[in-house]
């Protein structure tokens, strides 16, 4: 896997950063993208630190809710390294819970943008220069709330579900072309976007899943760097459960 490049959304913090720190171990030149400039130079400090064989890292302040950065940016990591072996999209945001009844519009719709329309954004680019390659490799987060009901997550589930349904779909659309395109499913993570959960509902999350524990940001990017790797070369259009047992109940 060495001498390859790829791209990971939201790769500043959590999950996108320990998957940064997984590629460049194996000499994987890594993109990493994010919404906050200082969050961004510290991360890649911290992963060039671990990279081997010659591996690159660089930032990009990137809104993946915006069609014209998206684009903007993967033709600049084609101009730099002329090409684009792997994708992780992996931005995405959890900005409330409750009920239904009382979530907010706007909130919803900023889930939307990040979640769903930006995932939507990434991939239309990402494969479009894959396909130029005759090659490639995506992995999407979804979650265990894009498989199932989640309570006082409804608007959040609502757009897991539908990074599914991109998922597969474009999956079905390009295995005739070598590009495949999987995604993982998260059990609750200790990240960033459920840190108040953790904070605030830390036993009833262990109790979720049948392992009584939550998962780390390591044990994710183990399972995204396998499904980006030639080791997984016959599987397209796959949600991988990485959640402590929570799809077994």
């Amino acid at each position: 896997m060495s001498n390859q490049v790829a791209l990971i959304t939201g790769g500043a913090t959590g999950i996108g950063k320990a998957t940064a720190l997984k590629l460049v171990s194996q000499g994987i030149s890594v993109v990493i993208s994010g919404r906050r400039q200082e969050v961004g130079v510290a991360a890649v400090a911290e992963i060039a630190a671990a990279a081997q064989n010659g591996a690159q890292v660089r930032f990009v302040q990137n809104d993946v809710s915006d069609e014209a950065a998206v684009k903007t940016m993967i033709d600049g990591i084609v101009a730099e390294f002329g090409r684009l072996d792997m994708a992780v999209n992996n931005a995405g945001v959890f900005n409330e819970y409750c009920a239904l009844d009382q979530s907010g519009t706007q909130n919803f719709r900023d889930m939307l943008d990040i979640n769903v329309v930006g995932l939507y954004f990434c991939m239309k680019y990402e494969i479009a220069q894959m396909r130029k390659q005759g090659q490639g490799a995506i992995v999407n987060l979804a979650s265990i709330a894009g498989l199932n009901g989640i309570p006082w997550g409804g608007t959040y589930a609502a757009t897991k579900h539908a990074v599914v349904g991109l998922t597969k779909s474009s999956a079905l659309d390009h295995a005739a072309e070598g590009i495949r395109i999987n995604g993982v499913a998260p059990g609750a993570i200790r990240t960033d976007i459920i840190a108040d959960q953790l904070n605030n509902n830390l036993a009833e999350l262990q109790a979720m899943h049948p392992m009584q524990r939550v998962g780390n940001p390591q044990e994710i990017a183990n399972a995204i760097a396998w499904l980006l790797s030639a080791e997984s070369s016959f599987v397209t259009g796959h949600i991988l459960n990485v959640d402590g047992g929570f799809q077994a109940k």
